[in-house]
């Protein structure tokens, strides 16, 4: 029996949008199992909890069935070891995007070897859209329903409107 194929999606995904969901169904066309693992970034003060990103992120993946929603600490390459994943996925939306994405690479490589990093470019419609870009038009009351899923935008909703 062949091992079963797994790759970790990481990010902080604050807050999931269409274009990491495009991401993540398409490496579970590829993959066995497809851990999406959301990291909490000390640096940063995600708009929500890790907690909620999981709640939210699950929510919105239900309908694959190859997933499971998992927080990780530390380094991603531990976090991979740790459950056996044969490749990390990253979406790349455009070239700025590459270079820093080849750093983390090089590293996760040099640490190790054994684990690949695909990439996979964003589908041309979400190209444009990042978590940051989304939060800043969803406090401002501006129309997110084609760049989030519904539960996303309601959950934004809250959030801004002190819910």
């Amino acid at each position: 029996m062949a091992k079963e194929k797994i790759a970790v999606v990481p990010g902080s995904f604050d807050p999931i949008t269409y274009g990491h969901l495009d991401i993540i169904e398409r490496a579970c066309k590829i993959f066995d199992k497809v851990y999406v693992s959301v990291l909490r970034n000390s640096s940063k003060k995600g708009l929500f909890s890790p907690a909620e990103r999981i709640d939210l992120i699950s929510g919105v993946t239900k309908h694959l069935d190859n997933v499971e929603v998992v927080q990780f600490d530390g380094l991603l390459i531990d976090y991979c070891q740790q459950v056996e994943a044969d490749a990390i996925i990253r979406g790349l939306r455009a070239v700025s995007d590459f270079e820093y994405e080849m750093q983390l690479t090089s590293m996760n490589r040099k640490l190790d070897s054994q684990i690949e990093t695909m990439y996979i470019m964003t589908n041309n419609n979400y190209s444009f859209i990042s978590s940051s870009i989304v939060k800043e038009v969803a406090k401002y009351g501006g129309k997110i329903e084609d760049i989030v899923p519904p539960l996303i935008e309601e959950a934004l909703k809250k959030k801004f409107n002190g819910e």
